[in-house]
């Protein structure tokens, strides 16, 4: 698969491991096209629940969780390659072990 691994960011909130200050950590981008202008999408983490949702570049350092602060919904931070079969649950929600 290309591009199936996480890479920072060029601003210093969209590094991997900015956490703001609603607890909302940042775990990279896979260069997925984001919904706001020359954005992409970076898989976001809760550190309060452990939900983990996609936000643009652009609001990672304004992020608020969408399962326990009311934050807006997230975005879908990953693709599916060309002709690939889905075959796992939807990688959104509560982090597992």
């Amino acid at each position: 698969m290309e591009n199936c691994k996480f890479v920072s960011g060029t601003g210093g909130t969209t590094e991997i491991g900015y956490t703001n200050k609603n607890d909302q950590q940042c775990h990279g981008t896979l260069k997925v096209k984001g919904t706001d202008h020359l954005q992409y999408v970076y898989r976001m983490e809760c550190l309060r629940c452990g939900y983990v949702y996609g936000a643009n570049g652009s609001d990672v350092h304004e992020r608020r969780c969408p399962e326990c602060q009311d934050g807006a919904p997230g975005i879908r931070y990953w693709r599916a390659e060309a002709g690939a079969r889905r075959s796992w649950p939807e990688p959104e929600g509560p982090l597992l072990g």
